[in-house]
């Protein structure tokens, strides 16, 4: 019984660590995430592992990140663009956490791979 009673705490344990966590982010201007245009709201941001889902809705949008961790916690979210209204990063208020956004530029794989 408690060998039973100890995989289920462990199994339980590793769903919970690879749980996505999730956040709350405002855009408030036209945004585009890996080529999807997403008009200024309320939007979610899920993160598991180095992928982000932003969505809204039935409105999403999928993109590879690197998650970084500065030394102090931001105190408010902060989205930072590129080019094209691009998201090249955010920054999540009371947290550590910056997403920063792989370049989606169309045709990037080197020709002959």
């Amino acid at each position: 019984m408690l060998k039973k009673l100890s995989i289920g705490f462990a199994s339980l344990t590793l769903a919970v660590a690879s749980a996505a966590t999730t956040y709350r982010v405002t855009l408030f201007q036209p945004s585009v995430i890996n080529g999807t245009e997403l008009k200024p709201g309320e939007y979610k941001v899920e993160i598991n592992n180095d992928k982000a889902v932003i969505r809204s809705g039935k409105t999403s949008a999928e993109a590879t990140v690197k998650v970084e961790n500065n030394d102090q916690k931001f105190r408010t979210n902060v989205v930072r663009y590129g080019p094209e209204s691009r998201v090249q990063e955010i920054r999540l208020g009371g947290t550590k956490t910056r997403l920063v956004f792989e370049s989606s530029a169309p045709n990037s794989t080197p020709a002959g791979q």
